[in-house]
């Protein structure tokens, strides 16, 4: 397994060694131990998994407050995704920067997202699938999203979305949620 830091300092790719033969092929797609060897310490206590129909389908930028903030690995295991981390912690030097990935079950790479980070999706085919596991529970009182297409974030998706969640299309920016201290992630550094 290959963990690779992207641009983003705690965002990481993920890439399992896939061995094949006529049969098909096998993967870890997570180890513990493996992570940990890089640095990355995580006890993952829920996986989740969306369909999407059609390519075009935008999910995000969601998070989760504290004290149920979650860090997550993500993965498409049919069609591909562009899959986006975005740093959402006052006082990060990083603070709204982005990095974006595409993952597919072709290439089977996976995004490890820190807490503090909200995510997000688009589809870039039909039919898709997109797994991945959390660190803590989903609490609904905790949920929170940013606009996609916020202007001091500037996510370069490369396709236009064609259907979002009425929650999506009416999130507020980041500067918005900031300002109504709807977000409570602080930079530490470590």
């Amino acid at each position: 397994m290959k963990v690779t830091e992207t641009k983003l300092k705690g965002v990481y790719v993920v890439e399992p060694q896939v061995f094949g033969d006529e049969r098909g092929w096998f993967m870890e797609s997570w180890s513990r131990r493996k992570l940990e060897e890089a640095g990355l310490q995580v006890n993952f206590v829920q996986d989740n998994q969306s369909f999407s129909a059609q390519k075009g389908i935008l999910r995000g930028l969601h998070y989760q407050k504290n004290p149920m903030c979650q860090a997550k690995m993500v993965r498409c295991t049919r069609g591909r995704i562009f899959d986006v981390a975005v740093d959402i912690r006052q006082g990060s030097p990083q603070y709204a920067k982005w990095v974006g990935v595409e993952l597919s079950a072709e290439n089977k790479k996976q995004l490890f997202i820190p807490r503090g980070f909200a995510h997000g999706f688009i589809t870039l085919t039909d039919d898709v699938e997109v797994q991945y596991k959390a660190d803590n529970y989903y609490a609904p009182e905790c949920d929170g999203n940013v606009r996609w297409d916020d202007p001091d974030i500037g996510v370069a998706w490369p396709i236009q979305p064609v259907i979002l969640s009425t929650k999506d299309d009416k999130a507020p920016t980041l500067a918005e949620r900031m300002e109504r201290k709807e977000i409570n992630f602080v930079y530490r550094e470590d």
